[in-house]
């Protein structure tokens, strides 16, 4: 099988042979009897968390993966309402963004799930975006790699490795889909991938469940199905990834249709956070002008849907360019313009700190946390401001404070590494930064930093206790991990 790795981002090409190398290990490990579900025979729950934990350690640090917290926490609250009615709640699920222009989603073992930003943006409603990651979810849910490649369990290994690579390679990159379906064909997996047109009609059934139930609009699954196919009209080529990805049949989109005639209507109206999250994308694009040109010639020609959204966006563009002057009359006329918004209180507090201004930046932080006080990008911006500001007792207070509502936030860690290191405090610095290493999947630096806090001559008696018990589980952690890697 010959890979131009020329097409696909590194980590992308990662992703997928983790991915395909555990299922491939699983396989070979496990000639059982078919006692029930044969996916829970080829691939353990432990061993799909096992996998989501190297897939997400890569996109930890992945320069291709958005890392704009706002952009990040929208996709998950939207991810997270619709598991909250999927019909697997054990399952863990994590959402994350990838900086790509094409239209697609992908769904990957251990309830890891992709989305573009070109499928944000060719979307019309939030709840196209949530009728798509519904299918995603269902594909997890229903466990259709797993019972893909359990189909396969008496085949041999090259056979596995094939059917589980095509099909990760088309979910993450369709560039290569042509190519290695090829590969995969020649070793005779046709027929398992015929057998995948069947996970699809069923991952929009239970997607679609899903999709209402969450209180989105039914019709916008149909509605974006209806969209791809108008993008691809014309050539076969021109279609869009989730298109070729995803094929959509007539009898699927018939399908849907129908369940949509038999569900009560609603008049679902959009969360303002989608519009603004899509003129956030847009302005993050390009160079600075043309963002800023692509804004301002909609608004000269009034060519939106909604003028406060592209006025957020050109906003953006505008400091993007460093113009604030003109960055200030659009944050003034949004704040004059809208109900108030987390999304546009943030860019404000930007704004004055893009302009030197602390004592207005601090007052901004401190009114809008008031309003929404556990929004991440407000956090974070406080946090920052306090270290700007050289007030390192306030931003760890904060930081600690805001620790008890997200533990696994890797980046609260970092803040609060700087603010012990500024202080002086190294056994807290290397404690702080061990355990944000570790919330990115990274255990040998995380017991590197807890070894050097150990090592620290700073720190008393009951800090140095605990550095030296959380060393000793991070150790037994990766040993573990090490047998797992050995068998």
């Amino acid at each position: 099988m010959i890979i131009n790795l020329g097409i696909i981002p590194m980590m992308k090409f990662k992703i997928i042979l983790l991915a395909t190398f555990f299922c491939c290990l699983s396989v070979f490990a496990n000639e059982l009897p078919d006692l029930g579900d044969s996916s829970q025979l080829i691939i353990s729950a432990k061993e799909e968390q096992a996998i989501a934990k190297a897939i997400l350690k890569e996109v930890a640090v992945s320069p291709e993966i958005v890392q704009d917290i706002e952009v990040i926490d929208y996709l998950r609250n939207l991810g997270d309402r619709l598991v909250a009615y999927s019909p697997n709640k054990r399952q863990q699920f994590n959402f994350f963004v990838v900086n790509e222009s094409s239209i697609n989603a992908f769904a990957m073992l251990g309830g890891v799930i992709g989305v573009h930003t070109g499928l944000i943006l060719a979307s019309n409603s939030e709840s196209e975006v949530a009728s798509v990651l519904g299918h995603e979810i269902a594909h997890v849910t229903q466990r259709h790699l797993p019972r893909m490649i359990a189909q396969q369990k008496n085949d041999s290994i090259k056979t596995v490795l094939g059917i589980a690579l095509a099909l990760l390679v088309a979910r993450a990159n369709p560039q290569l889909s042509a190519g290695t379906m090829t590969a995969a064909s020649a070793m005779g997996v046709q027929k398992q991938l015929d057998y995948t047109r069947e996970h699809e009609k069923e991952a929009d059934r239970v997607g679609f469940q899903i999709l209402t139930d969450a209180g989105f609009d039914g019709r916008s699954m149909v509605s974006f199905f209806n969209t791809l196919q108008r993008g691809s009209r014309f050539s076969e080529g021109a279609a869009p990834s989730f298109l070729r990805t995803h094929p959509i049949t007539t009898d699927r989109i018939s399908d849907i249709s129908n369940r949509v005639k038999e569900s009560r209507y609603r008049q679902i109206p959009d969360n303002p956070d989608f519009i603004f999250i899509k003129s956030k994308l847009r302005a993050s694009n390009g160079t600075p002008q043309s963002a800023v040109d692509e804004f301002e010639g909609s608004i000269k020609d009034k060519r939106y849907m909604n003028e406060a959204s592209e006025r957020y966006g050109l906003a953006i563009a505008y400091m993007r360019k460093s113009d604030f002057a003109k960055a200030r009359q659009e944050v003034e006329w949004l704040k004059t313009n809208t109900k108030k918004n987390a999304l546009i209180e943030t860019l404000g507090c930007k704004l004055e700190v893009s302009t030197n201004q602390p004592v207005q930046a601090l007052n901004h932080y401190l009114k809008a946390l008031n309003i929404y006080p556990n929004y991440r990008a407000l956090i974070y911006g406080l946090a920052e401001h306090y270290l700007m500001t050289n007030e390192f007792e306030k931003s760890i207070r904060l930081i600690n404070e805001k620790l008890n509502i997200y533990p696994e936030d890797s980046y609260f860690y970092e803040l609060l590494s700087k603010a012990y290191a500024k202080e002086g405090k190294e056994l807290l610095q290397y404690q702080a930064q061990s355990e944000a290493y570790y919330r990115k999947f990274n255990l040998p630096r995380a017991i590197e930093q807890m070894e050097f806090a150990t090592k620290s001559k700073d720190g008393n008696f009951y800090q140095k206790s605990i550095v030296e018990s959380r060393l000793k589980q991070l150790k037994f952690e990766n040993s573990l991990e090490d047998i797992k890697d050995k068998k």
